[in-house]
């Protein structure tokens, strides 16, 4: 009693709706805190995070807020501002899974967010993620340690790619070029490793939030 036939717990849907309700006045809250009580956020707005403020990938990370891809909007391009609604699309690629899920959407859920990601890495919409990229991504993530030289940091992404050469293309020819991982590679870079954990927002805590003046 209390599991359906596929032996998941069943869950009423007013339930359901009740979770949602909260979670989307959770959301809400924190939009109004981080807006300032504004209609809407710009770029700006996120400086009054002190979570965002040392992390060292911040700019992408807020800049993937305002994608336009991301917000489903157009293949690419930044918005202004964005609104309570648009707000929710972005945090839509942080939600766990769902218990119910099959296997089709289960798979869909993934790719979406893996998107969300590819996106942060490729910052100038053409589909691939380029060696200059992924150097400038791992120049970043490493910019706060003081025992690691750039050329380091430069060496890492440059292994990492030519790593992701071999996965995705396989035995390349002494002439051939690896002109940049597309989200087909991408997707098999990800093969077998579980999404939900890597994909956090520790910002959406509602501690107080120090407001600028």
């Amino acid at each position: 009693e209390g599991l359906a036939k596929s032996g998941s717990p069943m869950v009423r849907p007013s339930l359901v709706r009740r979770l949602m309700d909260l979670i989307t006045s959770h959301l809400h809250r924190r939009f109004k805190q981080i807006s300032g009580d504004q209609p809407t956020l710009r770029k700006e707005s996120f400086d009054r995070i002190p979570d965002l403020e040392f992390n060292p990938i911040r700019s992408k990370i807020v800049r993937a807020f305002f994608d336009k891809r991301n917000l489903r909007q157009a293949p690419d391009g930044l918005a202004d501002e964005i609104n309570f609604e648009d707000f929710l699309t972005i945090m839509s690629y942080f939600r766990p899974v769902e218990m119910n899920m099959d296997e089709e959407q289960l798979d869909h859920f993934r790719k979406e967010k893996l998107k969300f990601l590819f996106h942060m890495y490729d910052s100038d919409n053409d589909g691939k993620i380029t060696l200059q990229e992924y150097r400038k991504v791992v120049e970043e993530l490493l910019s706060r340690n003081p025992h690691l030289e750039k050329e380091s940091a430069r060496s890492i992404a440059d292994g990492a790619m030519m790593e992701a050469a071999s996965i995705c293309v396989g035995q390349m020819e002494p002439d051939q070029v690896y002109e940049g991982i597309t989200f087909e590679d991408f997707l098999k870079m990800w093969q077998g490793i579980d999404i939900d954990t890597k994909m956090h927002v520790r910002f959406l805590n509602m501690e107080p939030i120090a407001h600028c003046h």
